[in-house]
């Protein structure tokens, strides 16, 4: 089945702090919008509506694809994932006219607790039939393709019985869920466990990819830490250059918070153009935003 989007694109995270620079840029691809910033109102027993934003609606009229990325949905919970929020995420998919939705290989909640972050799944035979179940139910409730993304993980659970690789191509496998692969997560991991982060990119299963993300991080107390918060280091965009020489995948940058400059915005997304040799968004953005 061919991917959602379109191989070679260019897209962003799209937030409202740096809505304005995202309004300028020059033949998007496709933009990635969190759908729990997206509040879902209800009119008697009339199907549940979405606010969008007025900013993001005129992405929407330029044709620009918009994506709804879900960070709550804890597919990798013990308990079933809760309908109100598929039906959240469903809601989000249709009033965007959206190609695909996505989240993420984590839990977030347990025992009624909520973690406030992703948290790594093990990558067990249990852990895989929960993954698969909450994933099955809710695509049984979504009118586009999933897709579901690698976390960066400061550990590994001991009871892992796969590798990463292997615990991602059984579930794609047994699911049919589209892969959104996170580079900078590939790379975190790698670093921190003193493996070779191109090898371990080339092990997952790309023919599944939907999109990609590309991210900063730090080290800090001798651990690198994915923050999107800072720039995207050097060497993860040596990666995006190396993977994206065989792979024309969708790429976007995702940034949330300590939003830089416009210039500086523009110069990581010239930047991740540059490494996966494709056009540059940004030169009407840089017009209006010097």
């Amino acid at each position: 089945m061919k991917a959602p989007l379109r191989d070679g694109a260019l897209g962003i995270g799209w937030r409202p702090e740096i809505c304005g620079v995202i309004a300028e840029l020059d033949g998007l691809g496709f933009a990635e919008v969190i759908a729990e910033s997206l509040p879902m109102h209800r009119a008697g027993r009339r199907a549940p509506e979405i606010a969008i934003p007025a900013e993001l609606t005129a992405l929407l009229d330029r044709g620009v694809a918009v994506v709804p990325h879900g960070i709550s949905l804890s597919l990798g919970g013990a308990d079933p994932v809760d309908e109100h929020r598929i039906e959240h995420l469903a809601a989000c998919a249709r009033a965007l006219g959206a190609p695909l939705v996505s989240e993420h290989v984590a839990f977030v909640r347990a025992g009624g607790l909520e973690a406030g972050h992703l948290l790594p799944v093990p990558r067990s035979k249990a852990a895989l039939e929960v993954l698969v179940r909450n994933i099955s139910r809710t695509q049984a409730a979504l009118d586009v393709p999933l897709a579901v993304e690698n976390i960066a993980a400061l550990f590994d659970w001991p009871d892992d019985e796969y590798t990463e690789a292997e615990f991602l191509t059984e579930l794609i496998d047994r699911t049919g869920v589209y892969l959104l692969l996170d580079i900078a997560n590939v790379y975190a991991n790698a670093r921190n466990r003193h493996r070779d982060p191109l090898a371990e990119l080339l092990r997952l299963p790309a023919e599944r990819i939907a999109y990609c993300h590309v991210a900063g991080g730090h080290e800090a107390d001798g651990r690198y830490h994915d923050t999107h918060t800072h720039p995207v280091p050097a060497e993860v965009l040596t990666l995006v250059g190396e993977f994206t020489a065989t792979h024309p995948v969708p790429l976007m940058l995702e940034r949330d918070g300590n939003y830089p400059p416009a210039a500086e915005l523009l110069d990581e997304l010239d930047a991740i153009a540059a490494a996966a040799d494709r056009t540059s968004l940004t030169g009407r953005a840089r017009s209006a935003h010097p």
